[in-house]
């Protein structure tokens, strides 16, 4: 089933997506203040390409430890994110799901839209985890949001 979801959302606009965080990773590289942040956006491409399967869960939560992307340097890394790249991925998400919301079938999708939306506004200090070792993993402090 999760094969399907992906193949359905790859086709049905996830392509579109993961090539806008693509885009954005080859601006961020382009720049100098802009290359700590490459990594991170073709990471989450690679997961905009295939949400299904895999969350994003915050480092903290992983370990039960503060680190560098989730202390007060990944508070400032994602506030020059928002300023330079965030807010236009986040509103390209956002615009994805209420078009998608139009249909049933195009709820789950634009769930995961709303998620990406999410991680495209803070995504420094985040990680990409397969739902299968999630399951494995001791989470601290809250929920995981599947997709």
């Amino acid at each position: 089933m999760i094969f399907i979801l992906n193949v359905l959302w790859f086709v049905l606009g996830g392509f579109i997506a993961g090539l806008a965080w693509i885009l954005a990773g080859i601006i961020m590289a382009i720049t100098i203040i802009g290359l700590p942040f490459v990594p991170t956006c073709f990471r989450l491409a690679r997961y905009t390409f295939w949400p299904f399967g895999y969350d994003i869960v915050s480092r903290d939560q992983l370990t039960g430890q503060s680190d560098i992307g989730t202390g007060a340097i990944g508070t400032i890394g994602n506030i020059v994110w928002f300023v330079f790249a965030g807010w236009w991925l986040a509103l390209m998400h956002i615009s994805a799901a209420i078009a998608l919301t139009v249909t049933i079938i195009g709820i789950p999708f634009a769930w995961a839209h709303v998620k990406l939306a999410i991680a495209s506004l803070f995504p420094i200090g985040k990680r990409i985890v397969a739902v299968d070792e999630l399951r494995l993993l001791p989470i601290r402090q809250g929920q995981t949001h599947s997709v």
